[in-house]
This record gives structure tokens, sequence and C-alpha cells, in this order.
């Protein structure tokens, strides 16, 4: 009768040790943040899903986002909403916090990758902002703030087509003058 107890005890604690797992991670799924996709890369957006949140509003914390991400109702019940990670960020985990109101709140992680390109270990080579102005707007007005006035500053050929013209405007204001003066001293 003994080894009855002891083997029917043995079972009751198997089950109990079999079904809290299932019922902690039916717990976690239920209430905690997702963040997808799952490994984003510095500078790209995320989507967060928050449920068992009774509010129908809250905001996503995380030093790994540019900004708090806005959180509201979907039709399913669940709290969505997106934000952007930090371009400047390191690959790593980082918490993120929802306020669900009052004292409840969820937590969760998301784990920023690398850089695009950028091997593991490995220190992206290039500049992560233009070192030269952009060719956006102002007409193209980019390429000629690069230029060296010296390289493309006026040559010869430019001096002499504008002291040609600058004579020539002189002669016909002399040559006005001239008639003009001429037609003033004429008796009439």
């Amino acid at each position: 009768m003994g080894s009855l107890r002891v083997t029917l005890c043995a079972m009751a604690a198997l089950g109990a040790v079999a079904v809290a797992p299932a019922a902690h991670a039916a717990d976690a799924a239920d209430g905690g943040v997702s963040v997808s996709p799952s490994s984003p890369r510095p500078g790209g957006d995320i989507a967060l899903r928050v449920s068992g949140c009774p509010e129908r509003a809250a905001k996503a914390v995380s030093e790994a986002f540019v900004a708090d991400g806005r959180l509201t109702v979907g039709a399913d019940g669940t709290l969505t909403g997106e934000s952007r990670i930090r371009s400047t960020l390191t690959a790593g985990t980082y918490d993120v916090k929802v306020a669900c109101g009052g004292e409840l709140s969820r937590t969760g992680a998301v784990t920023v990758a690398g850089p695009q390109g950028a091997r593991h270990g490995a220190e992206p080579s290039g500049h992560a902002s233009p070192v030269a102005p952009v060719p956006a707007g102002g007409g193209g007005t980019a390429r000629l703030a690069v230029v060296d006035a010296r390289e493309a500053g006026p040559g010869t050929a430019h001096t002499v087509t504008g002291l040609v013209l600058a004579g020539v405007a002189a002669t016909a204001v002399a040559l006005r003058s001239a008639r003009r003066s001429r037609e003033q001293r004429r008796p009439h």
C-alpha cells in the first residue's frame, strides 16, 4: 500500500510539473510584448503587439526606440503600434516596457541585429552620414557647392569675351552720347 501512495504522489507531482510550464507559457503569450520583425536592424521600423491590456491605448518605451511607440486597440482587442529603431544603436537586446494603465504593465525585449552588410564583430566601413552635399533639391546646386572655384572658374576665353562685350557697350554709350549732343546743338 505504501508503494501505491508513492506512485500516486509521484504521478501527481509529474502532472503538476508538466502543466505548470504550459500555463506559464500561455500567460506569457497572453500578456507579453511581441516585436516584428524579431531582429530589426538599426534604423528599421518595427511593429509592436500587446495582448491582455485592459486599456484602449498605451505607450511602449525603450531606449532602442527613436520615439515612444503609441499603441491603440485593434479589431482583435490587442494593442498594436509602430516605432523605429535608433540608427546609432549597437547590436544587442533592449527592454521594452508598456504601461497598461494603473499599476499593470507588460515587458518584453527587442533584439537588434547588426548593421546591414556588416560582418559579426566588424565595424561598419564608410560614413554613417553624407560627407558632401546630397543632390536633393536646390535644382542641382549641390554639385556646384562641391566644385573648386579655381578648377571651374572663368578661364582666358571667358575673360576675353567679357572684355570685348564691355568694350562694345562702352562704345555704344559713347556714340549715343555724341549723337545726342550733336542733335541738341543744331538749330530748329
